[in-house]
Formats: structure tokens, C-alpha cells, sequence
């Protein structure tokens, strides 16, 4: 694992490749381009424009147009007003802008003033795009220079722990916690939770209930502390906790913009709560008549004015630190992406644990961001999926993705706790994945171990073969562009006839009484839109529509669906098969389904892998 100072260099090299990168994209990319990749909403309409209850100007915009393309803007990130003239040209608004909340086709921007505001809503043609993040990479950077220059002191101990020689230690505990309703490695899980002083990873395979022991193991530390932090890399995996920490009566603040855009997780937002304390009012009554103030021409300003302005803003900040004080003293987690934890709404506030999800898809820098905040930390996640996204390969090479999570898992078995029964495939299922990844170490749940859709003889896992050697119609791979990846339109076909024939063998009916759902999974976002446009077009599928997702490998992780199809896309004479050499990445899409898994994929290409091979011969033994 590379130390600091090596980790600050190569996450300079990955900010200045992802900097160069996106300032050469955003010059040569088309604008319908940036909106098929999900970076862009145009065309937009500018709507209702006021100040939130923290006080900023925001404004709300809405996508009139491509809405079935999932998009990439989630809260805090950087954006970009432009304006499309008649020729094409774009001309951007000269002020960057930040998202406050965002969902399917609406979102939510604070602006630098009420002027921004104005012109957007009188605006033609206009348009919204990502900028650069440099906010995150500040908050990464300042955290590697804080834990190097740290002499003594909790920071100093747990670097030792992740880069020197130092073993986490564990309290000696006689009596274990009896835990009935869990399994007894999940059980064992929460107690070494409990008994840790420094570092435990709670290692979760898929469907192994990784989230009901983390859930478990906060309830249970919240026995013993005032307070924990929660906090995971995406706001999709922070929601997914937080809500259901929330179902068990835990109250929760959370610090950003939920995902899950439900009127649970809506509610437990720091905005929200804040607009619902009793002392708002008298707040949003000082701050409007500041604003009256400020907009009084200086002759007709009263001699008393600047006092007078001058004791309005102290109760105003009075005012905002008792309800902020409030907010963070009722609340038992504090739950926030690893980046929010670097906020100033955190600024002092420290906890005894940090709980991180999703551990193995975090940057180590990230990690320590929230580090800061803690005494110890519990990590979560499994290193065999999703690894961190990094951009560029000398950064990648380099060891840049390297987390935290595989440190502890590598220089500190000890320190680790697997979780090995698994409730969400049948054993047929499990048995691949389990063998390559898990050392064969898990057992299907009773209750999941022969479940099927349809009866025995109908084979969980079937691999569709779409080699076509010696057919005169040739199927294959395009390149369709960076960010947006490769399409195989012979191989979208043949994945929505197999979607077909298999809702066909189920009944419609059938399908529809007991909700029986659908995953259509690719690694390459082409590919993902081109199977929408297909699915969306085929009548036989109408009844259904609600009962089928399309999405990528990546925007798979942590859901699961009866039936899983997947196109894997690659198809070439030369064995090329891009990022699906990351076996984590096939891993993910493998573990996804519950009773059925389709693979559609040319043995021919995938087959020079000895990992892809393996897997097609294993499914050939499976039909005969």
C-alpha cells in the first residue's frame, strides 16, 4: 500500500488527469453527447427562485427533455449554466454553482445572488452541465496533509495503525451479546464491533446481510455512546442505511441530499429539520427584513441603520447556532458521504465511532476525511466488488485504489470478520461466485438454498452464447465514445427476444400477481440506453415496463432482482475485453439475481480470459 506522501502524489496525478480530461471533453463533446452521458440536462426551464432555510439563494430546475437518460448530478456537485444560441454555440454564465438537492428530472442549485436567478428565468435555450469537483480533491488533500503532520494524539495512533506497525486492539470481553435474530457470524460480527479500540472490517459478501449487522452493531454501540457517524462514498449508499437506522426508531441527521427521495429520509435532512425547529420563524423574519435593508438607497437610510443592522445579524447568528446546536444534540447519527464530512456544518463536532459503507469502493483520502471526526472506525464492505473509480492508469497503477479496508484485510486478519450465509441467491447460484471469490467459505440461507421461478429443470444459470462465427450477419462491438462506451446492437437484440421468451415461460399474469421483477445489467452505458430505447419500443413488454430496470454494472450494486439478464457486450477477434478484466466488476453482476441469471456473452472474446472461461464451461455442465 503506498504510504502518505505517495498517496498525495498519486492523487495529484488522478486530479490533474481528471482535470485535463474533463476540460478536453467538455471542448470536443457535443452537447447531445453530454446528455446521453448523463452530464447535461438541456433543454431546461428555470422556475420558482428563493432562499432556503439556510439562507442561500437557490433556484429549481427542471429537464424537459431525454428523461429516460439516468443522470450523474447528485448533491454538492459543481454546475454550469450555459446558454444555446441558434448556431450551436454554447455560451456558459461566468459563476459556478452548487446542487442543494437533486431527483430523477428536478433538481434544486444555489446561485451566487438573486440577480443569476433573474436572468436564468428570462433565459431561452438554457441549459445545465457538471463543472469540475475541485471541492472534494481540496477536502482529500487537506485530509493527507493533516494525518502526515500529525505528531501525537488519536490522528497520529491510527495512522500507525493503517501504515505502520501498530495492531488494533480489542478489549477482553467474557460474556458475548446474545443476538437470536442474527446468524452466528453476524452475531460474532457486532460483538468484535463492540470489543474493538481502533479498527474492525466487517466483511460482506453479497446478500449476506452486511447491512442488517452494520444496523445491529450501531444500535448496539449507541447502548455504550452518545452519538456515532455514519458515512459512506455515494449518498445512495448513505440513504440505504440511514433509512434503515431511521425504521428502528434511531434518529438521524443527515448532512445532504438523499437519493431515496422519500418522506422519511426527506425529514431527517439537516435543511429540513432546520426549517422545522420552533425558533425558524423568528429567523426567517430577521433575515427577510435584512434583505429589505440591504436594498434601501444609502439617502434614505436612517442614522440608527447600521446599528440596527448590526443587532439584527447578532440574533440572526444566535439564533442559527442554537438551532444548529439543537439539531446535532437530539440527533443519536450523524450520517453523511465521506466528502460531506469535511462540511462546515461538521466544523468541531467529533464522535467516539465512525461507521464507513461501502468501504471498498473509497478512496483512502476520502476515508480520512472523516477520520478526523473519530476515535475509532468500523469498515463495511467487500473488496471483491466495486472497487474505488479512478481515471487514470499511472494513478491506478501506482496503488491509488488501494483502500483502507484491503490494508486492514491484508496486514490484519485479526481485525477482520466475514459474513458467510447468504440469503439472496439459490445455491446454484451462490456456488460460482462463492468458489473464485470467497474460497468457497458460503452457504445458502435454508430458505433460498432451491428456490426457483419456475420448476427444477428450468437451470438458474444459463450463458447465451452469441458467437456467430460462420453467419453471414456479423455481430460485434462499436466504440461509441469516452464516457459513453461500446454498444453490440446484434447482442441488445438477442438480450430483449431472451427477456421476451422468459417473461413469455412465467405468464404475464403470473408476472404481475406476485411482482415477479426484472434486471437488465451491461458494464457500458451505450449499450445500457440502447437496451431502453428497445425495451421501451417492444409491445410484448408494455404490461411489465414497471417490473424491468436497465442499468449499468456500476449502478447495480446493492440491489437485487428475481431475474437477471447480462449483455456484456464485447465482441472481437483479439480477445479485447476492457475493463471486464476487473473481475470484481463481473462478480457484482453475477451476485444480483435471486433465482434466474441469463448471460449473454461471445465466448469466443470472453473465453481468452481463463476466469470468463471457466465461467462458460460451468454453465455449459449446469445444461447438460
Amino acid at each position: 500500500m503506498p504510504n502518505l506522501d505517495e498517496q498525495r502524489r498519486l492523487l495529484q496525478i488522478e486530479y490533474e488527469y481528471e482535470k485535463a480530461e474533463f476540460k478536453q471533453e467538455n471542448e470536443a463533446m457535443s452537447l447531445d453527447r453530454k446528455v446521453k452521458c448523463g452530464d447535461c440536462w438541456y433543454p431546461v426551464t428555470a422556475g420558482r427562485s428563493y432562499y432556503n432555510s439556510l439562507g442561500r439563494h437557490v433556484i429549481e430546475i427542471t429537464r424537459t427533455d431525454d428523461t429516460d437518460i439516468t443522470h450523474n448530478f447528485e448533491y454538492g456537485r459543481t454546475v454550469v449554466f450555459f446558454e444555446c444560441d441558434a448556431s450551436g454555440g454554447l455560451h456558459y454564465r461566468p459563476y459556478n454553482c452548487t446542487v442543494s438537492y437533486v431527483e430523477e428530472n428536478r433538481m434544486v442549485v444555489c446561485l451566487p445572488d438573486e440577480t443569476a436567478a433573474q436572468v436564468l428565468q428570462r433565459a431561452d435555450r438554457i441549459g445545465i452541465q457538471m463543472g469540475f469537483d475541485e471541492t472534494t480533491y481540496r477536502l482529500m488533500f487537506d485530509a493527507l496533509a493533516r494525518v502526515s503532520a500529525a505528531k501525537d494524539g488519536r490522528l497520529a495512533e491510527l495512522r500507525q495503525i493503517f501504515h505502520g506497525s501498530r495492531a488494533p486492539a480489542f478489549a477482553e470481553y467474557n460474556a458475548q451479546i446474545s443476538l437470536p435474530w442474527l446468524n452466528k457470524a453476524q452475531e460474532a460480527a457486532v460483538n468484535d464491533v463492540i470489543r474493538a479500540k481502533d479498527v474492525m472490517v466487517v466483511h460482506g459478501p453479497p446478500g449476506t446481510g452486511k447491512t442488517t449487522t452494520l444496523v445491529e452493531a450501531v444500535s448496539e454501540v449507541l447502548r455504550r455512546e452518545p452519538q456515532v457517524m455514519v458515512c459512506a462514498q455515494s449518498n445512495t449508499a448513505v440513504d440505504w442505511i440511514a433509512e434503515q437506522l431511521t425504521d428502528r426508531g434511531i434518529s438521524v441527521l443527515r448532512i445532504g441530499n438523499p437519493t431515496r427521495v422519500t418522506d422519511k429520509m426527506l425529514s431527517s435532512t439537516y435543511e429540513r429539520r432546520f426549517a422545522d425547529h420552533p425558533d425558524y420563524p423568528e429567523l426567517w423574519s430577521i433575515r427577510r427584513t435584512l434583505r429589505q435593508m440591504q436594498g434601501t438607497p444609502r439617502r434614505g437610510r436612517t442614522e440608527n441603520f447600521h446599528q440596527k443592522t448590526a443587532r439584527l445579524r447578532e440574533r440572526q447568528s444566535e439564533i442559527e447556532t442554537r438551532i444548529h446546536q439543537s439539531l446535532f444534540d437530539n440527533s443519536r447519527v450523524i450520517a453523511s458521504t465521506l466528502a460531506g464530512a469535511g462540511g462546515t456544518l461538521l466544523s468541531g463536532w467529533r464522535c467516539h465511532t465512525l461507521f464507513i459503507d461501502e468501504a471498498a469502493q473509497a478512496l483512502e483520502a476520502a476515508c480520512w476525511i472523516a477520520l478526523q471526526r473519530a476515535h475509532r472506525v468500523v469498515l463495511a464492505g467487500d473488496h471483491q466488488q466495486l472497487p474505488p473509480t479512478i481515471k487514470s492508469t499511472a494513478a491506478l497503477r501506482g496503488g491509488l485504489g488501494h483502500t483502507l479496508m484491503e490494508q486492514i484485510v491484508e496486514q490484519w486478519p485479526q481485525s477482520v470478520r466475514m459474513l458467510t450465509v447468504q440469503y439472496r441467491m439459490n445455491e446454484t447460484l451462490m456456488h460460482f461466485s462463492s468458489e473464485w471469490f470467497y474460497g468457497g467459505m458460503l452457504t445458502a440461507a435454508s430458505e433460498v438454498k432451491h428456490r426457483s421461478i419456475i420448476d427444477d429443470l428450468d437451470s438458474p444459470l444459463v450463458w447465451v452464447d452469441t458467437d456467430t462465427k460462420g453467419d453471414e450477419e456479423e455481430s460485434g462491438e462499436e466504440f461509441v465514445g469516452n464516457g459513453y462506451g461500446r454498444i453490440n446492437r446484434k447482442e441488445a437484440a438477442l438480450t430483449v427476444n431472451t427477456l421476451c421468451h422468459y417473461a413469455q415461460l412465467i405468464g404475464t399474469e403470473r408476472l404481475l400477481e406476485e411482482r415477479i421483477d426484472f434486471g437488465i445489467i451491461s458494464p457500458y452505458r451505450a449499450q445500457v440506453q440502447h437496451l431502453r430505447r428497445l425495451i421501451k419500443s417492444t409491445r410484448a413488454l408494455r404490461p411489465l415496463h414497471r417490473l424491468i430496470t436497465v442499468n449499468t454494472i456500476d449502478a447495480f450494486q446493492g440491489q437485487e432482482r428475481d431475474v437477471i439478464i447480462v449483455s456484456l457486450v464485447r465482441a472481437n477477434e483479439h480477445g479485447n475485453i476492457g475493463f471486464l478484466r476487473d473481475l470484481r466488476r463481473m462478480n457484482v453482476a453475477m451476485t444480483r439475481a435471486r433465482m434466474k441469471l441469463i448471460i449473454l456473452g461471445n465466448s469466443s472474446t470472453l473465453g481468452q480470459h481463463p476466469f470468463y472461461k471457466k465461467l462458460y464451461e460451468h454453465c455449459k455442465k449446469l445444461k447438460t
